[in-house]
């Protein structure tokens, strides 16, 4: 495995995590996130997702984990004019602050789904082959079958991403064997070996795991 000569200083790590500065609408979801105990994703890793859904011009996206919108704006400021972000929460209430922030940011209303609900329950009723993203920052526990039900529903060169894929510097380390850190390395293990994925790991924020899915021509 290679490695690079010296790690990054921690200067320039929080440089790059601030690069694109976040606005005065997301500032506020993340004043809301703070007030209810949620933790929305880094100002490093939502840039990613964003430069993401405008580079494949996404359309029609899944968001596991509404929070406050964070990552949602995010989404939607990458995707196209017309595109429809559906995102999946178990706390209804954390879905009404999530409309409050889109609604601050001038993003129309047709333009959010808010489903309440377990994703496990949720994702298998979402069309097949029809997502060009599925973003996933739910319950650790549950990644492994999060892809699962990610690979079904993304079309052909779509990209799946998980956040907390370094899991706060646990999946690196051998030595941890909680049962959500063991759930995100093999999540991490299982995505590189698979020849149908193209995988990507970023030390955003994190950790942003992403692979794109392969078309593979029916035999």
């Amino acid at each position: 495995m290679s490695t690079p000569t010296e790690p990054i200083a921690t200067e320039s790590w929080i440089y790059a995590e601030n690069f694109v500065a976040e606005d005065a609408v997301l500032a506020a979801a993340r004043a809301r996130a703070d007030e209810v105990g949620v933790v929305g994703i880094g100002a490093g890793a939502g840039a990613a997702l964003s430069f993401l859904a405008s580079v494949i011009e996404a359309r029609a996206v899944v968001e596991v984990g509404t929070g406050t919108g964070v990552s949602g704006l995010w989404l939607l400021r990458g995707m196209r004019a017309d595109g429809v972000l559906t995102t999946v929460d178990l706390e209804a209430e954390h879905q009404r602050l999530a409309r409050e922030t889109f609604t601050e940011a001038g993003i129309a209303s047709q333009r959010v789904r808010t489903i309440a609900g377990s994703a496990l329950d949720v994702l298998p009723r979402l069309t097949d082959g029809h997502y060009d993203i599925v973003f996933c920052d739910g319950d650790k526990a549950e990644y492994g079958a999060y892809l699962d039900e990610a690979l079904r529903l993304l079309r052909p060169g779509g990209v799946v991403a998980f956040d907390n894929a370094l899991w706060h510097d646990r999946v690196a380390d051998p030595s941890r064997r909680d049962e959500e850190t063991v759930v995100i390395r093999d999540l991490g293990r299982r995505i590189a070996e698979d020849e149908n994925l193209v995988p990507l790991l970023l030390p955003v924020g994190d950790g942003l795991l992403l692979a794109k899915k392969v078309w593979v021509p029916e035999a």
